[in-house]
This record gives structure tokens, sequence and C-alpha cells, in this order.
């Protein structure tokens, strides 16, 4: 077993972004590394500036680690069933855990208002032996870009105590800590917060540190806390810390978490890494809006070194209608409802012209200014950061469809629709059949030309034909129905005259590169546009399987979008496989396996072989390099998504096989 050196702040180099497990509350998340550092949290919101961003920074983008200060190794899980994480240290001399979590709510007998706490917790116990540790607390504010002030003062609760008070122009934090003795005839821990001077490191304030030794039967909680307003009324926005409510607090989020996921109607093959998926997507919602995040991180790079840094900390139409077809299939409606609440809310303030942005704010804004972080070094040397997402004015199309789909499968398992509901509905599919035959930027977000790209061309038809079959199973009032008819068939016949191939007989990537391969095309009979055994799908996905050095997109059974070599985007740079792709592969796989059984097993295997890839906790980035290594922001919600859909069809498809 490899040891880890002890490292502070001074020489502690980049984790690899994989190395990492996620703790949120629906309001915000965080990123712990395996070294019980935390590298990315961003308060009080998911696209709140950052407080610490050490995965971007090693210098100076801030952190709070606590680790011990002799060698040790490390393992880290999560609660069962649950998103409290657990890492491990452990040495000759002793073992440690640090219980992370962002708490969802208390219940108290002495406290009758629930609010939800925007407090970080992080709680360290010896559980044998004696480990001497070390805990730094270095916050940059505002993407650390705001100076700050750091004070440590006397703490009236836990008696004794004292607390640091870090102040910046915009935002207070206080760092309090509650000793506790968990065995008797054993000693009350104490410690002593000394400040840390990183200023040479570019940090813009001091932060903390302390140097402790906890025994067996030891524990200290450390909470990192937004003080309640300062014209607030309320002692319940600002519980007496002790350590029964912070440890009523591990236990009710704990529970929280638990009965959550037992809501799951999941019986499939595979249920632990679908149910940890499902965790994984909950954990990306914006409760106060109902919105869901791409990724609760920004700016970690799709190849190492490279320039494809995006923000993905707000709620896109496309990932956000797949992930609630995902959660609908485990049986989880409140939040579909509570998503087409929020975009119900957009459909009533569209564009002038009746379109909608590709994405909003999770607050449900439409401004996403993109800028450049400069004085941040980027995940490895990987620049420039970026803030915002400059893709939110594109024309992509392909958004209708994967919203219509989302509120047909809405209609079938969640809240019918009103018939005012229904108009605004009605008005979209009319603005997609007077604009299908646009050119767009479509889902890979290219930032040079428009063109008639495949997947948004099936994508369109997806669109009309939800909103025809809406109509037909609801008998709702559908006055342009011939028109939409039209459009529908007329688009199934373009698509299949323009973006086939009639050479490589594929579906090339647009109607004007219809010789480049691009993964997207995998979603054909994933939205029954095609039939899985149609001979023009089946070459095209043969295709798809060959390696890239023989025209393909397929890597150690991974699946990249499509070779960057041959197709310009307009952002320039590599990039790894694209764990969406690979799981689009596998889905589509199991469809036509099930008219060609040998398709059917190299479906299973390939899906073997991408959990494989999923890291130590269960969780998954956006992409994989050919060596294995994870990539892009973290946790991506396309990617759990995209799991959970290979997993349910293709356990179901086996069902149905060994049926015969």
């Amino acid at each position: 077993m490899n040891l880890h050196e002890p490292k502070s702040a001074i020489n502690r180099d980049y984790i690899p972004i994989a190395d990492h497990g996620l703790i949120g509350n629906l309001h915000t998340a965080a990123l712990v590394s395996t070294d019980g550092s935390i590298e990315s949290y961003c308060i009080p919101h998911f696209d709140s500036p950052s407080v610490f961003a050490r995965i971007l920074d090693k210098n100076k983008g801030g952190h709070f680690s606590i680790s011990p200060t002799v060698p040790f190794s490390t393992k880290q899980n999560y609660y069962p069933s649950s998103n409290v994480l657990q890492t491990k240290f452990m040495n000759e001399g002793g073992v440690v855990n640090i219980t992370d979590f962002l708490p969802r709510q208390i219940f108290l007998p002495t406290v009758t208002k629930k609010p939800l706490l925007p407090w970080l917790i992080r709680r360290v116990e010896v559980i044998r032996g004696t480990v001497p540790l070390r805990m730094e607390c270095a916050p940059a504010f505002n993407y650390a870009r705001s100076k700050h002030t750091t004070a440590i003062v006397s703490c009236p609760s836990p008696e004794g105590t004292t607390k640091a008070v870090f102040q910046s122009d915009a935002l207070e934090l206080d760092l309090r800590y509650v000793p506790e003795s968990t065995m008797a005839n054993v000693a009350q821990p104490s410690i002593d917060l000394d400040l840390l001077d990183l200023s040479e490191k570019g940090h813009l304030g001091l932060g903390v540190q302390t140097e402790f030794t906890l025994a067996e039967g030891q524990c200290i909680t450390f909470v990192l806390r937004t003080p309640p307003a300062a014209n607030s009324t309320t002692s319940m926005e600002d519980p007496t810390l002790t350590k029964d409510l912070v440890n009523s607090l591990l236990l009710t989020t704990n529970k929280y978490w638990n009965d959550w996921i037992r809501q799951s109607t999941y019986t499939g093959s595979w249920k632990e890494a679908v149910h940890r998926s499902a965790l994984a997507l909950k954990l990306l919602i914006f409760e106060p809006t109902g919105a869901v995040v791409a990724s609760p991180t920004f700016s970690l790079p799709e190849f190492i070194g490279g320039t494809r840094n995006w923000d993905y900390r707000a709620s896109w139409i496309r990932d956000s209608s797949f992930t609630l077809y995902a959660l609908i299939r485990l049986g989880f409606t409140r939040e579909a409802d509570a998503y087409m609440e929020f975009i119900f809310e957009r459909l009533r303030h569209k564009n002038p012209d009746g379109s909608l942005q590709i994405m909003y704010t999770i607050h449900g804004g439409k401004d996403l200014e993109e800028i450049e972080l400069t004085h941040l070094d980027g995940h490895k040397g990987s620049k420039p950061v970026r803030i915002g997402n400059g893709a939110a004015d594109h024309l992509q199309l392909d958004i209708y469809g994967e919203l219509m789909d989302c509120i047909y499968l809405g209609q079938k398992f969640g809240k019918p629709l009103s018939y005012d509901t229904w108009l605004l509905v009605r008005d979209l599919v009319d603005y997609v059949v007077a604009n299908c035959h646009r050119p767009d930027l479509s889902i890979w977000e290219v930032r040079n030309k428009e063109r008639h790209f495949t997947y948004s061309k099936v994508m369109l038809w997806v669109a009309i034909d939800r909103g025809l079959r809406l109509a037909d199973k609801r008998s709702l009032p559908c006055p342009h129905r011939n028109q939409w008819l039209a459009a529908r068939d007329s688009l199934y016949e373009e698509i299949m005259e323009k973006a086939f191939d009639k050479q490589l007989k594929v579906f090339g990537q647009s109607y004007e590169d219809t010789d480049v391969i691009d993964s997207a095309v995998l979603i054909m009979p994933l939205v029954f546009f095609i039939q899985p055994s149609d001979p023009r799908f089946v070459n095209t996905l043969k295709h798809i399987l060959r390696t890239r050095d023989r025209g393909g997109l397929t890597s150690n059974n991974l699946v990249f979008r499509y070779d960057v070599t041959k197709s310009d985007d307009g952002v320039g740079g590599e990039e790894g496989t694209f764990c969406l792709c690979t799981l689009w592969c596998v889905e589509a796989l199991t469809r036509a396996g099930e008219y060609d059984r040998p398709m059917l097993q190299k479906a299973v295997t390939m899906f073997e072989d991408f959990l494989l890839y999923l890291n130590h906790v269960g969780l998954c980035t956006e992409e994989i390099s050919e060596a294995g290594e994870g990539l892009g922001n973290a946790v991506q919600g396309f990617t759990h998504v995209t799991l959970i859909s290979a997993a349910y069809n293709l356990s179901r498809t086996m069902a149905k096989k060994h049926k015969f």
C-alpha cells in the first residue's frame, strides 16, 4: 500500500480531477479530495463566487484541508445510500475518520423552525491509536480576487473555544470548532487556532491553521459558517453550536439522503451504480427554483494543458431535460414537476421571436457573461479559467427536442399540463415548425459557423413528434396539426436524404459534412427517430465503433464526440473520450441487440468496461483520457443521466431476452 507524504499548502501539488468526492445541500456543493482538502466550494449558491478553488490554482485558489502530519494511506467512501462523505487516513500509529457534509435540516426538540444552515461541517474522529493532524483554512474570496481580513476571537459556545472570522467586502465567514469525547474516561481535546500567512503564494488575506493530536475516542468538529444576517430577528437562524447540534445535523442529513433514495423504483441490474448516479444527480438540483446545474464545478480542463475549460454551473435546457428523464425513470417525479415549473416560467418570458435561451442561470436569469480569470493558473496549468458561458446566446435548435421529450415523459408520470401551459407548449412547437430548416451550432456548441447539424435536425423532429403525441394522448386542441404533421414528415425525409453519406453509408455530422463522423447521431434510435435495426443506422454504429486510425471514434471501448482533427469547431485543442457518447453507444447497441444478439453482448461488455472508469466513490467526470484519467467538469450530470438510461434499457432488454 502506497503511503502519502504529509504536505502543507506550501508544497502540495494538484490532485487528479477524479480523486474527489462531492457533497452538497441542494443550494451548492463542494469537492473533497482524497487527501482531505475542500478543493472547490462556492457559497451560498452553485453559481456564487468561489471561496475555495484550489483545484484551479494550487497556490492561491483557496483551500480547507485536514490531514495527518505523518505518512498515511487513504480511503474515501460515501455512507451507504447517502451523500455524506467519509475520508479515512490510516498508518501504523492510528486511524482517523473525517466526515464531510453540507447539512440539510435540524430536528431538535427545542427548535420549531427548521432552516437550511449555510454551513460546511467536517467531523474529525480518531478511531484507533493516536494521530497528529494539521488543519488549514485559507479562503480566497470572489474567485481569489478580493482581499479579506482575518481575526481570531473568543467564542461564547462551546465555552473556552475560539473562532476565526474572515471578512471580505461582500461575504463574511467564520470557522468554529466543537471538541468532543466519545468514550468514557477520555479527555475532551483542545486546540489553538493560529494565523496562516500564504501571501507569498498569492493569497490576499490570512488563513488560519492548527496542529493537534487526537487519541482514540477524541473528536473535533469544524464548522465553516456564513453568519446570519445582521438584521435577523429570530435566534432560530443561528442556533447555539453544541456537540448535540452537530451530531443531530449529521444524523438528519444522512437520514434525508437515505429516505430520498429509498423512493427509487429501480429493480434492474447494476443497482448500486444507478443509485449512486441518482444521488449525484440530486446534488445538482437547485432547490429554490427547481433548476438543474450541468455540473457544480467550472473550468476544469477537457485536456490537461488545453483551452477547453468551461463553466457548467448553469441550467442547460438540454442537460436538465435529460436529467429529469433519468430521475423520472427511477420514480422521482417531484423533481420533474419542480423543474417543469422552472421551464414553464421561462416559456412565459420567451424571447421576442418566441425562442428560448439554451441555458439560464439557476435563478432563471439570462445573463451569463463569459469572463476569463487570468490571475488563476488553471488545473495543472490548463488556461484560461472561465466563469460564465458565452454559449448562452448560441442558436442551438436541438434543445426544443430534448425539452419536448421531457415534457412528454413528464405527462406520462408527473403532473398533468394545464390548458394555459399547453398553450405555451403549443407556441413552442409552432416556433420549431417555423425554424426547423435553419442552421445552428448544435449540441457541441461549436464556436465558428452555423451548419445543418444532423443531431439538431433529429431533435427538431422529436420536438414536433412529441407535440403531436401530447395533443393526441391528452385530446388537446391543436389548430395547426396538419402543418405539424407535414413538417415532421418532411423533416424526416430531408434528414434521410441530406444527412446520409451514400458512399460511406453512414449518417454524417451535418448536411454540409456527411463524411465527418459524429457520435451525437447515436441518439437516433434512443428517441425513436429510426429503428435500431435499420441498415443505415447499423452501418453508422459499426463505423463509430472502429478505432480512430480506422476512421471511427472508439478507443479502449470509450467513444469520442468527433475527430477534432477533421472537424473544425472553432475552439481548437484536444479532448478525451466523452462519457456521454460512450453511454449513448451502449444504449444504441442495446437497442440494436434486440435483433442482433452479438450487439447486446457488446453492449454489456462496453458498459461493464465503462463502470471501471467511475472513480473510487462511483462518480464520473465529463471525459476520460486515453490513459484512463478523468477530465472535464466533475461531477458531470450528463454522464450520470446516460449511465442510468443505459443501465435501465440494457437491464430491461436482457430480462426480455431471458424470457425466450
